[in-house]
């Protein structure tokens, strides 16, 4: 026993450096074989997920888009009055729409879309869940007002036709984007309860109600008494900004200056009133920043145009003054000559000083524009000494004559070109156009919604079913690798005796356990089916035992495997039915004295057997049943489950018993436990001539069928075979492997 439990440190180190032989490369059919395998699986799947697509489209909520286009020009027009000053230096400016765009969904813009559709204040009905949207989007109403009747009376739900407009809600900043609760109650009131469920007011459909803070005036109710409406009052912020969200605003085209705008809404009305005011308000703002420029420069002009005035009025006295203090009231042809050409560099000087505060707005001294304005302005008022210089060689009558007529006439071209500015400036103002033009009114289509596309919806999930399950067939056999071609187990130096097909009727015949305690007969295939393909393996297996077996020490077989579930006791009974057909003298022993159900499966009771047998509480005799249905075939349960079961196999009394029943025998066959679960098969297979490993198709891994095989030839047991169990069609073609069996050589 010592010796058994030291042996297994050593197994899985040396295991580790065991090479597992795998083919790397690819293998398309293979793939394909998984995938045939599988169908059913990913049928299911696929067929799932269509299923749930087709729900989807048939019950989420539609969704509705509004549209409009707007133009942005290049550049604002011309205020009457004003001149765009446009230099050598101004290249190409590009979209407006560029700038333009971030306007459109400023928070100014769309506040003015929030206050005027209270798009801070959110009401709706509550709907039964999953099939409440539903129901009430199919509701058609027959007449103005009608709403759904509740269904199995749960009027606290909204099945359709149900309305609620609020035209104002105030209430405290603490309980801003709190939910709260409006119940209809008889036609036309209305309660409002907090978060809590405590009541806050009471009102009718058109007369502002107010308590504890909060002040609301409805203004259309329509539903069924007792049905509920969540309320909330956001901040006028939040709103702004769920809605900046909504909004979609691009370019048409590189520097075309088309920017189209789109809105989503579940409300196909909703969407094209919000896009409405959304085009509406920028529209108005842009005009405003037109007439906003207008304005400031008439307010400058009617600013200058009393002093000025006064200005025109003191050089006139000045000139009266002076004509009669000298007695003359005109000037020569020569003096006025130079005071047409003063009055026309005045006139020049002005304009360019108009365009000065503008050209100082857009560009900074160093500009070159605005340095070529300096230059001029310079250039003139140069030409202007000059003349002056020449007026200063006329006589002093003319030159103070001079003086004043030009003082007088330079004055009143100024005043009379303040005063047809301030007109055109006027007219502007009141007649101010923008920028942006509207092209396309909003609109929106109520009868196809953008979203779900039911189509594309049921197609992109079905595909995405059949990726998925694929994916996941991939994975699962990725993961769970176990042995499902005999060749990977042959690679381990098991030589593969037979692969037994899995027997759908061995399945249709098995009996819970419960039921199988109540039914002692027996529960063999051999018996029942013995036509199914998977006798026929074990009939191949019999004979394979028959040829392969060279001289064994004697005639024990231990059917053993590495876990339990591989299906050892099928195994070991059915093949000793088999052999006892075949006419030779066959002993079944249960030596699983652990969790044996071998007794269940021939169809008798447990007690009185190897246990109490290698107690040396009853006789041999007393210990060996027949098995009903076959002459030759006899059987030895496990007996009453014992303490210790390992020291039981190890007392001298087994090895006795084994050598009884040998010489009686023509076969012996044992069913031992699991091998990598205790040492119960170690201690048998010491006593065995020969032992076969049951493997279980896709179940067992190569690595645990070595561990079992290292552990017992470590421990002086050597495996002579392995057989695969409940092997199934696969499309890679394992089927025929071991139909008759497979007969290797003898060593």
């Amino acid at each position: 026993m010592n010796e058994l439990i030291a042996t297994q440190g050593k197994e899985i180190s040396s295991l580790r450096e065991m090479p597992m032989q795998r083919d790397d490369d690819i293998d398309v059919r293979a793939l394909f074989g998984t995938l045939s395998d599988h169908k059913w699986l990913i049928l299911a799947g696929t067929g799932l997920f269509f299923l749930a697509s087709v729900l989807y489209v048939l019950m989420a909520t539609p969704i509705y888009e509004a549209s409009a286009m707007v133009q942005v020009e290049k550049s604002m027009p011309n205020v009457p009055g004003q001149q765009r000053t446009t230099t050598p230096m101004d290249g190409p400016t590009g979209s407006q729409a560029v700038t333009e765009i971030p306007l459109l969904t400023s928070r100014s813009v769309l506040g003015a879309a929030v206050e005027n559709l209270s798009l801070d204040i959110r009401s709706s009905p509550r709907r039964f869940p999953l099939i409440g949207d539903f129901v009430a989007r199919h509701f058609a109403s027959s007449r103005p007002g009608e709403v759904m009747p509740p269904w199995f009376g749960l009027d606290r739900y909204g099945w359709g036709g149900e309305q609620l407009e609020i035209a104002r809600l105030d209430v405290p900043d603490s309980q801003r984007d709190v939910p709260m609760l409006l119940v209809a109650g008889a036609p036309g009131a209305y309660s409002l309860q907090d978060a809590e469920g405590n009541l806050v007011l009471r009102g009718r459909v058109g007369q502002p109600a107010s308590a504890q803070g909060v002040t609301m005036l409805v203004r259309k109710l329509q539903a069924n008494p007792g049905t509920q409406f969540d309320v909330v009052h956001r901040s006028e912020l939040a709103a702004i900004n769920e809605l900046a969200g909504s909004i979609s605003a691009v370019e048409r085209g590189r520097d075309s200056g088309i920017v189209a705008l789109t809105y989503r809404n579940t409300s196909p009305q909703l969407a094209a009133r919000v896009l409405d005011q959304i085009t509406s308000a920028y529209l108005q703002r842009n005009i405003k920043r037109t007439s906003a420029e207008a304005e400031k420069s008439l307010a400058f002009v009617n600013e200058q145009l009393p002093k000025v005035r006064a200005e025109l009025n003191k050089a006139q006295a000045a000139l009266n003054e002076f004509q009669k203090q000298v007695g003359t009231v005109d000037i020569n042809l020569q003096t006025s000559a130079l005071l047409n050409q003063v009055v026309a560099l005045n006139g020049s000087i002005q304009q360019l000083r108009t365009q000065q505060p503008e050209i100082a707005r857009r560009f900074t001294p160093n500009h070159p524009a605005y340095q070529s304005l300096q230059k001029q302005i310079g250039g003139l008022e140069g030409e202007k000494s000059r003349l002056q210089a020449r007026i200063a060689e006329l006589p002093d009558i003319q030159q103070g004559l001079f003086r004043y007529t030009r003082d007088v006439e330079v004055t009143n071209q100024t005043y009379t070109n303040l005063l047809d500015q301030a007109q055109q400036l006027d007219i502007a103002r009141a007649s101010a156009v923008g920028n942006v033009r509207l092209i396309d009114q909003p609109a929106v289509d109520a009868i196809n919604p953008v979203w779900p596309l039911k189509l594309p919806v049921v197609a992109g999930a079905t595909l995405l079913g059949a990726l998925v399950m694929i994916g996941f067939v991939f994975l699962r056999q990725m993961l769970d690798r176990g042995v499902e071609d005999p060749a990977d187990i042959e690679r381990l130096g098991l030589p593969v005796y037979a692969s037994i097909l899995l027997s759908a009727q061995e399945r249709a015949n098995a009996l819970p356990s419960h039921r199988r305690r109540r039914h002692l007969r027996p529960n063999l295939l051999a018996l029942s089916a013995p036509a199914d393909l998977a006798m026929e393996a074990l009939r191949g297996l019999r004979t394979s035992l028959h040829f392969a077996r060279n001289e064994p020490k004697n005639n024990l077989l231990m059917i053993t495997g590495p876990s339990s579930g591989v299906g050892k006791s099928f195994v070991a009974s059915n093949l000793a039915v088999t052999t006892a057909q075949a006419g030779q003298r066959v002993m079944l022993i249960d030596a699983d004295m652990r969790r044996g159900t071998l007794h269940q499966v021939v169809g008798t009771r447990c007690e009185d057997g190897l246990s109490e047998l290698i107690a040396d509480r009853i006789t041999l005799e007393t210990a060996i049943r027949r098995v009903a249905g076959t002459e030759n075939l006899s059987f030895i349960p496990r007996g009453e489950l014992p303490p210790n079961p390992s020291e039981l196999l190890m007392h001298p009394n087994f090895a006795a018993l084994l050598e009884q029943v040998a010489a009686r025998y023509d076969l012996v066959i044992i069913d031992t436990p699991p091998v990598l679960a205790v040492t119960d098969a170690v201690v048998i297979g010491n006593h065995v001539g020969t032992s076969l490993l049951v493997v279980r198709f896709g179940y067992n891994q190569q690595r645990e069928i070595a561990l079992a095989k290292q552990r017992l030839e470590q421990n002086g047991v050597q495996v002579e075979g392995a057989i695969v169990n409940g092997v199934e069609k696969r499309a890679g073609g394992l089927y025929s492997y071991g139909y008759y069996g497979h007969r290797p050589k003898a060593a």
